[in-house]
């Protein structure tokens, strides 16, 4: 059993975006990408910095995003700063001509725990159209393949939108093929170049969680969602049905993985566990979630986390409004902050993509009505079958 993780604290997950250049121009890109580097970036003196105030947080995840890391020259330097640390690193190259072979051997030599990279669509037509430039999709699976030659742990994210959702099936196919040991699901939130004419309806993202969890049962690798929170009240509510049932549910997935990168004790949400650090230092409660509660070039780290109004605000889940203040799982889900304010302006909105209907209000099935406190006891079963 892990020791409880105080989410007021310290977060589980932190993520620096290390620059917003890149070669690529993906049609729901957070970040907005460009081909040359900002001169307001983070310098090489405060990035390590950075990575010691992590390191004394004892964050169990930290994650080097973009753009695209390997636009910086001081990448490497880094990586290996962060693991002489005792700072695990996952980084989320760009698949570019610059992520080659020889960039992933010394990745992995300067420490690099595990390489995250992200494949949206079974073929090269639908992910380079994601992408929009010819042989993304060719150079993702050659830098899988270079990865795992080295035995340097692969996770692949996925960003589900209306553009590729019937190909799922197609999609897990392939991921099968591929020596992975997490499947990141990406739920996209409207924000940068993300439009929500491309959001999945409500129901669709039912049929989605159903399939994530058909899945679940039977591959060797992980699988995780981001900004799809209410993934956990799904995963509960088939736990119970099964248990009702008579039969045995599989164990939730470990705290730690085979490459040393953790899994979340409980849910995970924005500014709740999790803190992202943009290219200029700004801190945000996640990448989606565009309201800074500071910079760390003029504060802690750990203070904005800790003490910041925004930050303390979002760890208060009697703040919820909405069917997600009156929610049975409000502890364990909390709904999405970050797509509440994209779509409402409001963070504190109710998740505007769950179909489920609180109890209180006498119209769900008898699958998951168990007392709120039985509810929130479960917390620790989780394991965070779904993170953030």
């Amino acid at each position: 059993m892990q020791p409880p993780f105080d989410f007021n604290e310290r977060p589980f997950i932190v993520i620096w975006e290390t620059t917003q250049a890149c070669d690529l121009a993906c049609v729901h890109c957070r970040a907005c990408a460009q081909p040359l580097r900002s001169a307001l970036e983070l310098k090489t003196h405060e990035a390590k910095k950075l990575i010691d105030e992590v390191a004394a947080m004892k964050a169990p995840v930290f994650v080097l995003t973009g753009g695209d890391p390997l636009k910086r020259p001081d990448i490497y330097e880094l990586v290996e700063y962060a693991s002489q640390h005792g700072v695990r690193i996952s980084l989320t190259p760009s698949a570019t001509p610059l992520l080659t072979r020889e960039a992933i051997i010394r990745l992995k030599q300067c420490g690099l725990a595990r390489l995250a990279i992200s494949l949206d669509g079974p073929t090269a037509d639908i992910h380079d159209a994601f992408r929009r430039v010819p042989g993304s999709y060719d150079w993702t699976l050659q830098a899988v393949r270079w990865a795992r030659e080295i035995d340097l742990p692969v996770q692949i994210n996925t960003t589900i939108t209306r553009h590729n959702l019937q190909y799922l099936d197609a999609m897990i196919a392939l991921l099968e093929q591929l020596d992975i040991v997490l499947w990141s699901v990406f739920f996209l939130v409207p924000t940068g170049r993300g439009s929500d004419i491309d959001l999945i309806s409500a129901e669709e993202f039912e049929h989605v969680f159903d399939k994530l969890y058909q899945t679940s049962q039977r591959v060797k690798f992980d699988i995780k969602s981001t900004e799809a929170q209410h993934y956990r009240r799904y995963l509960l509510q088939r736990r119970t049905e099964l248990k009702r049932a008579g039969k045995q549910p599989l164990p939730m997935p470990g705290a730690m993985t085979s490459d040393g990168i953790g899994r979340a004790p409980r849910g995970i949400n924005d500014g709740k566990g999790f803190v992202f650090v943009n290219y200029r230092g700004e801190v945000f409660p996640s990448g989606f979630l565009p309201v800074s509660a500071g910079n760390i070039r003029k504060e802690l780290l750990a203070k904005l986390y800790r003490e910041s109004p925004l930050f303390v605000a979002l760890r208060d889940s009697s703040k919820l409004e909405g069917k997600c203040g009156r929610c049975e799982f409000r502890e364990v889900c909390g709904g999405s902050r970050a797509r509440a304010y994209a779509l409402t302006g409001d963070m504190f909105a109710e998740e505007p993509c769950c179909v489920w209907q609180p109890v209180a209000h006498g119209r769900n099935s008898e699958t998951a009505q168990e007392p709120n406190a039985a509810l929130q006891a479960k917390t620790g079963e989780l394991q965070d079958a779904s993170a953030h």
